[in-house]
């Protein structure tokens, strides 16, 4: 018979008794997940109700509540849904005292760190969730040399971090507090240990490449239950799976160790936005940014969005490093000449603002607050820890309910001069039906020899070697759960919204010959999803995963093996 996982029940869910052994295992830190919703449940006009809605914009908030998920669904695909009980681990033996019980007892493990997971991995229903949001020690070391290496790899400055630390608190005590960097995630409340098996960019990724090259060692909690160390010299067939493998597919990281770099002098941002007043015009536009990016940006100083929208709007909101005021404000100069000569045809609708700050203070929340007003929101709540923000941008994406997404890399051809009318074209069609980001350091063509070559030595699929940018279509809408009166998601909108992102992308993939998708920013729906996220590392993946977790126990949607699984993984369908 195939094996079945067990839900609560079915005659073989633990008994009391033996979640009262697992809970003085984990030193009383067994929880009966309770959800905050359920106040909107009972009393759906109640100021509780109101006071949870009000809360869901507040990435923080929905970290430190293991009952919920930083995207609360996606329609026709999943609903974040509460585990029957979570150990909120602080140390490594909660977490192998929650892996051996899941085992033995055939139950449902979920891992959730910080909870970004648009695909949902970091959630199920009728699950043990191994929560490690408390896990959150950094220590910074001068030298530091993996298990193992002495002799064969020398010392180097580095960060280790904790499953449950989030990009926030890295960044305050590597750059914030010690004056140096560590290449990590954009968003400041996506949890470090998913982003790097994810692979992980963030906005300087072609200066300091992918997030998961700087992985030096990470301690892991296999399916036997054991405690591993892996890096180049010990275990380096697992290390190099979660160097972008996707994170809950291969053991539960409870640690990382990174490295850090020098700090530039200033980082820097460009904002504007340009309003064409005609298609025709909006068709110039596009063609003359993709010139002026090839020519004046492809390179290591520079990353982020240009978004091409349907009223024929380019919004810009780009960053670069190692410049300064000057530096950046001649390279756009030009761009900015072309347009101020056809006042006809161009308005800006937001004027172009070019800022170089000092990079010490890019995460200094009082400094932010100071010189950038509206740019930060501070985490607000009683207790919180001081310092702790998130940009006011990433404020749409707590709990959002989200309707499509669909991403692929854009290959470095597309730029040359024969071809950059061709890919004008396609973003001008598919502008028409969805707007259309395109995330340049999301991207690793134009970044140096070295870049390259580390990220040549991870599980990432190999197309970001070659793409230029990754080209984002999604849309979303407020938090919404199919049982909360008065917040139920529209499905007959979202499905409508996903047929307008589905053809924006098909046009723009007239263009594409052999599009990768980025794992940790994907569409759910993708058929093709082992060659699409990992290309030819699919099979070495592979080989991992049944080298360490031969039976499957680590399961998430379009995770590596989880083809042997029913889509809800509690039921094996192929046995290896």
């Amino acid at each position: 018979q195939a094996f079945h996982r067990v839900r609560p029940g079915d005659p073989s869910w633990p008994s009391e008794a033996s979640w009262d052994a697992l809970r003085q295992a984990v030193h009383g830190r067994l929880i009966k997940v309770q959800s905050p919703l359920a106040a909107c449940q009972t009393a759906p006009e109640g100021a509780a109700c109101s006071e949870v809605l009000g809360a869901l914009k507040n990435p923080y908030y929905l970290g430190d509540e293991p009952a919920l998920t930083q995207t609360s669904g996606w329609a026709d695909a999943w609903t974040s849904a509460k585990s029957v009980y979570a150990v909120a681990a602080e140390e490594t033996s909660d977490v192998v005292a929650a892996v051996d019980f899941a085992r033995d007892h055939r139950l449902r493990l979920v891992v959730k760190g910080g909870a970004h997971s648009y695909q949902g991995t970091s959630n199920a229903a009728d699950s043990l969730l191994i929560w490690t949001r408390p896990m959150k020690g950094i220590v910074l070391h001068d030298a530091f040399v993996p298990q193992g290496c002495a002799g064969k790899l020398a010392p180097q400055p580095a960060v280790s971090a904790q499953a449950g630390a989030v990009w926030m608190d890295v960044y305050d005590a590597v750059t914030t507090q010690a004056g140096r960097y560590v290449q990590g995630g954009g968003c400041t409340t996506v949890g470090v240990a998913g982003l790097i098996q994810s692979g992980g960019f963030n906005s300087f990724s072609k200066n300091y490449g992918l997030a998961a090259a700087g992985l030096l060692e990470a301690e892991v909690v296999t399916a036997d239950g054991a405690v591993k160390v892996a890096n180049a010299c010990t275990n380096p067939d697992l290390f190099w799976a979660l160097k972008g493998g996707g994170g809950g597919s291969f053991g539960v990281v409870t640690r990382l160790t990174l490295r850090t770099r020098e700090l530039p002098e200033y980082f820097g941002a460009v904002f504007g936005t340009i309003k064409a007043k005609s298609d025709t015009a909006f068709s110039d536009l596009i063609a003359r940014f993709i010139g002026f990016y090839h020519e004046r940006l492809f390179d290591p100083h520079w990353g982020e969005q240009a978004r091409f929208e349907p009223g024929n709007i380019l919004s810009l909101a780009m960053v670069f490093q190692g410049l300064s005021q000057e530096q950046a404000e001649a390279l756009w100069q030009p761009f900015l000449d072309w347009v101020a000569n056809r006042p006809q045809d161009f308005a800006f609708e937001q004027p172009l603002q070019i800022a170089a700050l000092p990079a010490r203070h890019f995460w200094n929340a009082a400094f932010l607050e100071q010189n950038a007003p509206g740019l930060v929101i501070a985490d607000g709540r009683p207790g919180a820890p001081e310092g702790d923000f998130f940009y006011s941008s990433n404020r749409g994406e707590a709990g959002q309910f989200l309707h499509g997404y669909r991403s692929a890399w854009l290959p470095a051809s597309l730029l040359e001069k024969d071809q950059q009318s061709a890919l004008a074209d396609a973003l001008f069609a598919g502008s028409r039906h969805w707007s259309i980001s395109l995330h340049f350091n999301k991207g690793l063509a134009g970044a140096r020899a070295d870049v390259l070559a580390a990220a040549k030595d991870t599980a990432m699929n190999p197309v970001v070697l070659d793409g230029f940018a990754l080209a984002i279509i999604a849309g979303s809408s407020a938090p919404a759960f199919p049982e909360m009166i008065g917040h139920e998601p529209d499905l007959a909108a979202a499905r409508r919204d996903a047929d307008a992102i589905n053809r924006a992308m098909d046009e723009l993939l007239k263009v594409v010959t052999n599009p990768g998708s980025y794992v940790a920013e994907s569409n759910f729906f993708e058929r093709a999803w082992r060659r699409s996220f990992w290309g030819s590392n699919y099979s070495r993946l592979a080989a991992v995963k049944h080298e360490y977790d031969p039976s499957g126990l680590f399961f998430v949607h379009h995770g590596v093996g989880s083809e042997d699984w029913s889509p809800d993984g509690f039921k094996r369908l192929v046995e290896r």
